[in-house]
C-alpha cells in the first residue's frame, strides 16, 4: 500500500448494512457523505477508520478492508487519505458525542453530497474493489 512521505490525513469508509450503503449527515450540514474523518495524532489509518465508522454510524460489528490510498489536490496542496470498505452486521445507536445528525441506508449515492468532486470517485473505487462495477 502506498505510503506518502507527507503522511495520511483522512480515513474514509464506504460501509454497507443489509446490502444498503450507509450515508451520514453531519449536524452542521444538509448534505450526505461517506463516513470518515481525520486521522488523529499517533493513530493509525486503520484505527481511525474503525473509530470513525463506529462514531459516525453506530456500527457495532463489522469487517473492514483497506481499498486504496488516494490523493486530493485543493488550493495548490495535495492531501492523502486511505479508503476502506466495511460490511456491517450490527448497527447500534449513534454515540451521544457524535457530530452526525442522522444516518440513512441507500442503494446508491445521493445527488446532494458534501464532497461531490471526490466521493463518487472513491465510491466507484470501492464498487470495483468488491466486484460491483
Amino acid at each position: 500500500m502506498f505510503e506518502p512521505p507527507e503522511g495520511l490525513t483522512y480515513s474514509i469508509v464506504a460501509a454497507r448494512f443489509n446490502r444498503k450503503w450507509i450515508l451520514v449527515r453531519h449536524n452542521a450540514r444538509v448534505t450526505w457523505e461517506i463516513p470518515g474523518g481525520h486521522i488523529e495524532i499517533n493513530e493509525s489509518p486503520d484505527a481511525a477508520a474503525r473509530r470513525e465508522l463506529m462514531e459516525e454510524t453506530g456500527a457495532e460489528k463489522f469487517t473492514i478492508r483497506c481499498v486504496a490510498t488516494y490523493s486530493v489536490r485543493k488550493n495548490g496542496k495535495t492531501g492523502f487519505g486511505r479508503l476502506y470498505f466495511a460490511e456491517v452486521s450490527k448497527l447500534g445507536d449513534l454515540p451521544s458525542s457524535s457530530e452526525i445528525a442522522e444516518t440513512v441506508l441507500m442503494d446508491v449515492l445521493p445527488r446532494n453530497l458534501t464532497y461531490p468532486d471526490i466521493q463518487p470517485v472513491l465510491f466507484d473505487k470501492v464498487l470495483k474493489f468488491i466486484g460491483l462495477l
